[in-house]
């Protein structure tokens, strides 16, 4: 079957592979969309690991249901792309996304477990959710992202009326913008550096206002503006830059939301987060409940995620699709490849 995997720094090659095959129970699929995710562009980046194979936002069609007895061959799924081990006092108390096996070998993001930029995949059975009929394979490739951004916003417990800034107009920056909205905000700003991506956001009416993160004064002019603060910032970047933007442009007492993540130590102003005794929290991805009540906001209508989805590609234009989400010019933030196309 065919595949798209890494060759080498900023760079996939199209490949022939083996088809997956059952075993300890897993579920084998037919993949129908795979959406390309931001950490996924991580890898992409350091061209690390060769051969990887990624995708872990994805709905598929069951061609083996496994120890599954509930599913059977044609129904609709999509995965939880973890691996937690089930017993430690993370998964015991429903927070997988805590345990140290989660992302060892996670679906999409190990060698072990090749992802959905293939034609074919094989899932951690016990990972598998059935997905309604009245969402489309899109909306279901959509629902691993809505997760990220519906977690985040738990995180940051909005209060009705609250003004939020969201730093990052990528993917997860707008649905953790748009979610905010639907918390209650009362404003929601979003900082990006990528002017196309910044006025998208408030196009699509996720966001009230975008600031451009390249203005030399961007926090003189908004802790003017915002007459000293937001009462939540909810960083999507994770590099040095942001993250201290995020502790500046916070009201003393404040709350600020980690969600990027970077690969090298940042530097941040600490001694701001003392003295204005701010609350800084991580967040990683999102717990199963959150990941099947993102499935049920779809099916009832509550969130419309295609609104962010820019394209549909073949596995051929996986390449020129990531060089196109990392152009910082283009207003694209959300692609999904159907290995069939």
């Amino acid at each position: 079957m065919r595949a798209v995997a890494i060759k080498g720094e900023k760079s996939f090659e199209l490949i022939e592979m083996e088809e997956p095959v059952e075993e300890d129970g897993s579920v084998i699929i037919d993949v129908l969309k795979c959406g390309i995710c931001g950490s996924d562009i991580h890898y992409w980046d350091l061209g690390n690991p060769i051969g990887l194979v990624m995708g872990h936002e994805y709905c598929g069609r069951v061609i083996n249901s496994g120890d599954r007895d509930d599913l059977k061959i044609g129904d609709r799924v999509t995965a939880l792309p973890i691996s937690p081990c089930g017993k430690c006092p993370s998964c015991l108390t429903g927070n997988v996304q805590y345990c140290p096996d989660t992302w060892t070998f996670a679906t999409g993001l190990s060698q072990t477990n090749p992802g959905a930029l293939a034609e074919k995949m094989k899932i951690r059975s016990d990972m598998v959710i059935k997905v309604p009929d009245s969402i489309t394979d899109e909306e279901v490739a959509m629902v691993e992202p809505a997760a990220v951004g519906l977690h985040a916003i738990h995180l940051a417990d909005i209060k009705v009326g609250d003004r939020v800034l969201v730093i990052g107009g990528g993917i997860i920056g707008l649905v953790s913008a748009y979610f905010a909205k639907l918390e209650g905000a009362s404003f929601v700003g979003l900082s990006e550096t990528n002017e196309a991506r910044g006025k998208r956001s408030v196009e699509l009416e996720v966001a009230d206002a975008w600031y451009d993160a390249k203005k030399e004064n961007i926090v003189e002019d908004l802790l003017k503006e915002t007459n000293g603060g937001f009462d939540l910032v909810i960083d999507c970047c994770g590099n040095s830059p942001a993250i201290s933007s995020a502790i500046s442009l916070v009201k003393p007492g404040g709350r600020i939301v980690l969600v990027g993540i970077s690969m090298e130590a940042v530097t941040i102003p600490s001694v701001m987060a003392v003295m204005h005794e701010l609350t800084i929290k991580g967040a990683i991805a999102y717990t199963k409940q959150e990941f099947q009540t993102c499935i049920n906001l779809m099916e009832s209508k509550k969130i419309d995620m295609m609104r962010f989805v820019d394209a549909v590609v073949g596995l051929e234009d996986v390449q020129s699709s990531y060089e196109k989400l990392t152009s910082g010019k283009d207003s694209a933030v959300k692609i999904l490849v159907d290995p069939k196309k």
